[in-house]
């Protein structure tokens, strides 16, 4: 057992349970995503702006051709694109490389 008083740790270690814990907690919050999306996922049509329940949450599928910017003056017509492409990268964590593919979903920014 390590000595408390030079400030060394245990390593952290799972049980099986802890894994079947986290496990479960993985699966359940996937499905509660899921659920929450409604069906707005790439199979449910092209360019439609889906709301949920709150109509705050919005999201886009894109489409061969589309950039970024495109999304962004199509999606709020009235603000600085440069703003809403920024937003959009921030909302789905493009950072680094914000490239969009084809059937991608995007979700955007509330207008």
């Amino acid at each position: 057992m390590p000595d408390s008083s030079s400030g060394e740790r245990a390593p952290l270690r799972l049980t099986r349970r802890g894994r079947a814990v986290l496990v479960a907690f993985a699966a359940a919050f996937t499905l509660a995503a899921l659920w929450l999306d409604g069906g707005t996922g790439a199979f449910a049509g092209g360019r439609a702006q889906h709301h949920g329940p709150s109509g705050h949450v919005r999201s886009t599928v894109v489409e061969p051709g589309d950039t970024l910017w495109r999304i962004a003056t199509d999606s709020d017509p009235g603000a600085d694109p440069r703003v809403t492409v920024q937003r959009i990268i921030d909302l789905n964590g493009l950072g680094g490389d914000p490239t969009v593919q084809p059937g991608q979903r995007l979700v955007l920014p509330a207008g």
